[in-house]
């Protein structure tokens, strides 16, 4: 990565880029199980009530020798958390996301950014930090073994572990996809 990355809370301004960050997932991977990238207002929705809720939603910026404008800053990627599930005793778990932009994947950001949004999480008062990474299995697999992916090989260098496992809950793109829960406890002397 030419310059180190810049981490900060994400504005309204960062919403188009993080909003064309997210479509690439949706349209071209089953990272997500979204089939249609949401509109900018739902980006803005998201942005408002993750907020008020008080949890962290972080960008990362920097440059790319291959954007645009090598001088001007982008948007590399993106996490936040949110509540796991709506119930109240859940208010001490979250659930996290992480995106990056497919050109500054392998370049170690996502282990910056996924490090910042635990931090600030932990700090805004979760306990337990939960992972939904969708995976499919291995089609050069007869046996159908689940290939690993980066998502889930990211988030166990980082401490999570796998929590359990629910097969084809979603099709996308052809396929039946299974997703794996991985978990995080970020106050482990509890």
């Amino acid at each position: 990565m030419p310059t180190a990355p810049t981490l900060r809370p994400a504005t309204p301004e960062d919403l188009p880029d993080v909003a064309r960050i997210y479509a690439h997932y949706v349209e071209h991977s089953l990272a997500t199980f979204d089939t249609e990238a949401p509109a900018l207002a739902s980006w803005r929705d998201k942005l408002a009530a993750t907020r008020a809720a008080g949890w962290p939603f972080l960008v990362a910026t920097g440059t790319l020798p291959d954007g645009p404008d090598y001088a001007a800053p982008v948007v590399l990627g993106f996490a936040y958390t949110a509540p796991y599930r709506p119930k109240a005793a859940y208010r001490h778990t979250v659930e996290e996301t992480i995106y990056l932009d497919p050109a500054a994947t392998g370049r170690g950001l996502g282990s910056v950014l996924l490090t910042a949004v635990l931090d600030a999480a932990r700090a805004a008062g979760a306990r337990e930090a939960i992972a939904v990474i969708a995976d499919a299995p291995d089609p050069d697999d007869p046996a159908g073994t689940v290939a690993r992916t980066p998502s889930g090989v990211l988030h166990e260098r980082h401490g999570f572990h796998v929590a359990g496992r629910l097969e084809d809950v979603g099709r996308k793109h052809g396929r039946w996809v299974s997703v794996t829960l991985y978990q995080r406890s970020l106050h482990p002397s509890e």
